[in-house]
């Protein structure tokens, strides 16, 4: 089995915050903005997996986030 080196994460703008939701891992986490967001995201992420075993969860040692992120796309003006 071979093991992920990285969390893909999705962030999207809510109705007042950002929103992190990682797509491997039930980690969900919010910011107002997207620094904040990231930082609780670390955090959650970290929290998370502290004692796990990473390779039950087919996870690499020290796997890094991957980030993408949803946003609305802009539209020309006439």
């Amino acid at each position: 089995m071979k093991l992920q080196r990285t969390i893909k994460a999705v962030i999207r703008y809510g109705e007042t915050h950002y929103i992190a939701e990682c797509v491997e891992i039930a980690v969900v986490t919010q910011g107002k903005t997207l620094d904040e967001t990231l930082a609780n995201l670390q955090e959650a992420v970290a929290l998370h997996l502290e004692g796990e075993d990473l390779g039950e969860l087919g996870l690499a040692a020290e796997p890094t986030i991957l980030v993408s992120m949803e946003i609305e796309p802009a539209h020309a003006q006439a």
